[in-house]
This record gives C-alpha cells, sequence and structure tokens, in this order.
C-alpha cells in the first residue's frame, strides 16, 4: 500500500509494527527514552539474519544508532545527539536509499570472532522429523525466526536429551528460511493468504472479530475470541494454528465463526457475512449454511509471504 515500507519495527515493550510508515518511524523515534521504550529494531520484509538497523536512546543521553548488513565484521554505529539525523538515517534505509548511510562518522562494533556452531548429531528419522515440523511451520508463515530457533531446539527434547543447542538451531532456521524467501521470490501478484487477509480486514471493518492464526486450537481460540477484538463486536471469524499447518500442507482451511449472543441465527448471519466477503476477495468456500457446521476455504493456494 501507498506510504507503507517493506519493514519491521520493535520497540522495547515488544510492540510490533508491521509495514510502518515513515511517519510512523519518525514519531517511534521522537518518543524513544522512556522505561521500557528505550529502543527501537527494524528489520527488512522479510526478515534476512543479521539485516537490521537499531536505536538506543535514554532521556538525557545521546542516541546510539547501529546497522548491520549480514556479517560480523558488517555492522557499524555511530552516536548522535538529537533525534533529526537519527530519523534520517532509518527511514533511510527502510526506503533503501543508496545513500542513507552518507554524512555519519560510523565506526564498525567490534563483536569478536563467533564460535563455529558444530553439526547438529541426529539420525536420518530425527533430522527429517524436525526438518519436516520447521518447513510446515515456516510456510505458515506467520512465525519469527526468533520463535522458529525456539521450536527447533525444543522439539526433540526428552528428558536431559537437548539434541540441538540454541545456537544449532539459529543455523538451521536461518538455512530454511533463507530457502523459502529464495522460493517466494518467484511468486507474482496477490497470493491467496493475502487475498484472505484483505477478507478479514473488511470484515473487522464491518463488526466482526477476525483473526488470523488465532490461538493453538479450537478450545483455547473459543475461549479467548470474545476478548480479541472490539467490544462492540458481533460475533467473530478466525482460524488457529493448528488450521494454518493443515492450509500449509495443501488441504485447504478450516475456519470458525460464530455470534457473541450464541444464537444460531446471529451465527448463520455471520456465516453469510464471512462467505460473502471470501468470495468477493476471489477464494472459494466450502459451506452449507449450517451455523453447527465450520466453513472450508479450499482449494487453497496456501503461498504467504515471510515477514519474521
Amino acid at each position: 500500500m501507498v506510504g507503507m515500507l517493506a519493514i519491521m519495527a520493535q520497540t522495547e515493550d515488544g510492540h510490533r509494527y508491521v509495514r510502518a510508515t515513515a511517519e510512523e518511524l519518525t514519531e517511534l523515534i521522537r518518543r524513544l527514552g522512556g522505561q521500557n521504550n528505550r529502543f527501537l529494531v527494524v528489520q527488512r520484509i522479510p526478515d534476512l539474519p543479521d539485516v537490521f538497523i537499531q536505536v538506543w536512546h535514554e532521556e538525557g543521553s545521546d542516541y546510539a544508532l547501529e546497522h548491520r548488513d549480514g556479517a560480523p565484521d558488517r555492522h557499524f554505529e555511530v552516536t548522535l545527539n538529537t533525534p533529526a539525523p537519527v530519523i534520517a538515517a532509518i527511514t533511510g534505509w527502510a526506503r533503501s536509499q543508496a545513500d542513507w548511510d552518507s554524512g555519519l562518522n560510523w565506526k564498525p562494533l567490534d563483536l569478536g570472532s563467533p564460535e563455529p556452531v558444530p553439526p547438529i548429531e541426529l539420525d536420518e528419522d530425527e533430522r527429517q522429523e524436525l526438518e519436516s515440523c520447521l518447513r510446515v511451520v515456516i510456510m505458515g508463515g506467520y512465525n519469527t525466526r526468533a520463535q522458529l530457533a525456539e521450536i527447533a531446539e525444543e522439539y526433540l527434547v526428552s528428558g536431559d536429551r537437548r539434541p540441538v543447542s540454541s545456537e544449532q538451531a539459529w543455523q538451521l532456521v536461518n538455512r530454511m528460511w533463507l530457502e523459502r524467501v529464495e522460493e517466494q521470490t518467484a511468486w507474482e501478484g496477490e497470493t491467496d493468504p493475502e487475498r484472505l487477509t484483505r477478507a478479514f480486514t473488511n470484515l473487522e471493518a464491518a463488526g466482526v472479530t477476525a483473526r488470523e492464526n488465532f490461538a493453538c486450537c479450537r478450545s483455547c481460540g473459543q475461549a479467548e475470541i470474545g476478548e480479541a477484538g472490539s467490544p462492540d463486536a458481533r460475533g467473530f471469524v478466525y482460524f488457529h494454528q493448528q488450521c494454518t499447518d493443515t492450509a500449509a500442507e495443501g488441504h485447504g482451511l478450516t475456519l470458525l465463526y460464530g455470534g457473541f449472543d450464541g444464537s444460531p441465527d446471529t451465527t448463520a448471519t455471520i456465516g453469510r457475512q464471512v462467505v460473502a466477503a471470501l468470495t468477493e476477495a476471489g477464494l472459494p468456500v466450502k459451506w452449507n449454511g449450517d451455523p453447527g457446521r465450520a466453513m472450508t476455504v479450499a482449494p487453497l493456494d496456501w503461498r504467504k509471504r515471510l515477514i519474521g
């Protein structure tokens, strides 16, 4: 969309601003300084390992600006005493301007040489199981690299056996993540997950709480969806993480929906509204009109572009 940048900005308190505008970046930088709001990290979309720009500022102190472009010897820093050059550098980086870093006294930041990461010692079945799990989650498209690394580290844990270290997990995830990034460079135009997001955005604007990849399962989703949106919402539609995995594996996407008043008539009305929004977005929907039955978006080509 016009004005949006292909970046994701994250504040110290963990709030994420996906495809922030230059105006939003400026405001985020100007607000830095208070407790739990002292740094801002900005990454590309899709996130690329060890490629970022970040700033630290505490009220009454200078701005510590850093950027990294991959390898440890491509990590630089500069100290600035006003926000204006920080804003110019970060917004220029976000726009991929050729001269975004000019005019600043950048100095290499020596982080030392990283220790070599030993290969993961797994038998072939375990390796395939782990990589299959990660591949499905990466294809799902909602998890960050940090979340994927946590999955990789914990997936094969059994008792005291921890066969994958944190460093090995990150190395594996980065490799598989970049493979998916390369794959998606060939995608053209709007994908089915993007059509889905467009439909959910329209439903949200029409008073229906619409959430993607919401909660881990149906039980948790049903318990949490009531607090997820506007208190004035008439109903809801969502799909949980298990539904995402199924869609990523090529089996279509199950949607759960309903009215917040518990009435079958309201649920049926919400169901028809969801079908209309999906159809308008160009997605095929299977639903027989029964408010007691879930609906399925199928066939579905699940090509969700990574953010990170």
